[in-house]
């Protein structure tokens, strides 16, 4: 056990902080392990967003929530598509932008 204030303090930040951290870690690893058995877009979407939710709060390494939404999409692809498909429709939008912007930059130039 501390004897130091400061260190009194610090143990109990970090027991406020596991606790908060192992509620993030819980519910993520519930919702990817319900939408690999389930395999519905909302059930994807779920475990999306707690893995990106886990990600912010440091709980979890960016490229490993990366990794786990990654494998999770492949294991369900099919329904995935529903929930993907919005996302790569705005890149393409996107793309097409940028190719525009560009093209426009060089007829101006000459």
């Amino acid at each position: 056990m501390p004897i130091l204030k400061h260190a009194k303090k610090k143990l109990k930040q970090d027991k406020k902080r596991t606790a908060e951290n192992k509620k993030f870690k819980v519910a993520f690893k519930k919702l990817v392990k319900k939408a690999k058995e389930v395999r519905t877009p909302e059930a994807v979407s779920e475990a999306f967003s707690s893995v990106d939710k886990a990600a912010k709060k440091n709980v979890l390494p960016k490229n490993r929530a990366a990794r786990i939404k990654s494998s999770l999409a492949k294991s369900v692809a099919a329904p995935v598509k529903a929930v993907v498909a919005p996302i790569k429709a705005k890149a393409k939008k996107a793309k097409a932008l940028v190719k525009k912007k560009a093209v426009v930059k060089k007829t101006s130039k000459k």
